[in-house]
């Protein structure tokens, strides 16, 4: 336990109680004061790493309805859940319409990568595109370039909403291809991956980057109406709801 101790102390930077062994190791306040040094660094540490991660607000798969999509494979979204698609360096594609959970699941898979000790990055397809296009100079589009081919999971959110052109098609290549069986992404898109072309068109590199991103990857497709507007008829059906029964209200006030 002494040896463990020290080693503790010395890993944690504190090098005048490791010098001073013989004063300090047999110390009762040191173990805890050790242990709560590690948990505080790691809690900074985790805290520095969400923050970087940039997953913004989302709600967790606690809150998933199942029941809403009309197809949905559950048991390969609770396996990507497992993270063993990390270790292998593949890709996930959710794929479907608009406003369906595409993003919800991203960024929870995220956060379980952040947990589980994992550097991650979300962004969307169009900040990660603007980034790359208008990083100024050669050195500074390579910095940006690492910057997002380095970490271990990226999250490339919204493939699809917006046509970009040739040069665009080019920079995600680029990103695609420095991360291709090293490190995993995930893509969100309301494409089907035939519709590319129309995504980046006159493209050449399209067909080579859709082979290099579904590579060793798993398509979770999900066929839904969006939870948006389900969500505005639900809210719309509450006030309506509500302007009846103030309406009832009122009007048996009014018989009296």
């Amino acid at each position: 336990m002494s040896d463990e101790l020290k080693n503790k102390a010395k890993r944690l930077g504190f090098y005048t109680v490791v010098a001073r062994w013989g004063e300090y190791g047999n110390q009762p306040w040191l173990p805890t004061l050790l242990e709560e040094e590690e948990a505080e660094r790691t809690r900074r540490s985790m805290d520095r790493r969400i923050k970087e991660a940039k997953l913004g607000q989302f709600k967790p798969m606690s809150d998933f309805d199942w029941k809403w999509p009309r197809k949905i494979d559950r048991e390969l979204v609770d396996e990507l859940f497992s993270l063993q698609f990390l270790d292998g360096a593949n890709n996930v594609v959710l794929l479907g319409p608009n406003g369906n959970g595409k993003t919800m699941i991203a960024q929870n898979l995220g956060y379980q990568s952040l947990l589980a000790g994992h550097s991650v990055r979300f962004t969307k397809a169009s900040e990660l595109l603007d980034e790359l296009s208008t990083a100024d100079g050669a050195y500074a589009r390579r910095r940006c370039l690492r910057k997002y081919s380095l970490v271990d999971l990226l999250i490339v959110d919204e493939v699809g909403y917006l046509s970009y052109d040739n040069r665009y098609a080019d920079l995600l290549y680029e990103v695609i291809t420095a991360r291709y069986q090293n490190r995993s992404t995930i893509v969100t898109t309301n494409r089907p991956f035939q519709e590319w072309g129309a995504v980046f068109p006159n493209a050449a590199c399209v067909v080579t980057l859709v082979d290099r991103l579904l590579h060793k990857a798993e398509i979770v497709t999900i066929e839904a109406e969006s939870y948006r507007h389900r969500e505005a008829k639900e809210r719309a059906a509450e006030k309506e709801k509500q302007r009846k029964t103030k309406k009832k209200g009122n009007d048996k006030e009014e018989g009296k």
